[in-house]
């Protein structure tokens, strides 16, 4: 299944193919990927390796999968977006980003968590969740500017939720 790239102001989701995210977790780019300084960092190579588990397990995830966040003015990759995989019993998918410490405070996480809520709501999901670490308020801030707000709180993590 070919899943195209989502376009936004400023950005380009790319969607991880298994070759791409199987070179994210070795950390060797290919000729031609463009990675920007620090990419992939753990968190992509984490998503990747989920990405690579669900594709084992269940085949391709469709829309519900790893993108790449890539500036649309160069094609330079500064992150990665995505779900932890397809909805679940009731309909809700959980999502994750991180970027390259140079591409932050740029809002782009904001700008590309948007598109991915816009995806899933396409996709026909109930809600969306993520969460954050309580000593993360950057993030805090990304999910609430893209409409998911806070809905719980523990002794760890900040929980954010939209529903459709």
């Amino acid at each position: 299944m070919k899943i195209e790239s989502v376009a936004t102001e400023r950005l380009l989701l790319h969607p991880l193919t298994v070759a791409e995210a199987e070179r994210v977790v070795a950390r060797e780019a290919a000729p031609g990927d463009a990675w920007g300084e620090g990419y992939p960092g753990d968190g992509d190579v984490r998503s990747a390796n989920g990405f690579l588990r669900g594709v084992a397990e269940r085949g391709d995830p469709g829309v519900f999968r790893v993108y790449a966040i890539r500036l649309a003015e160069s094609g330079v990759t500064v992150g990665g977006i995505g779900f932890h995989g397809p909805p679940d019993e009731i309909g809700v998918v959980t999502v994750g980003y991180g970027l390259v410490p140079a591409a932050r405070g740029n809002r782009y996480a904001t700008e590309a968590l948007r598109a991915l809520i816009e995806i899933a709501r396409r996709a026909g999901v109930s809600g969306v969740k993520g969460d954050a670490d309580l000593g993360n308020p950057a993030s805090h801030r990304v999910m609430e500017a893209a409409g998911m707000p806070c809905v719980a709180e523990d002794e760890q993590l900040r929980h954010f939720y939209l529903g459709f």
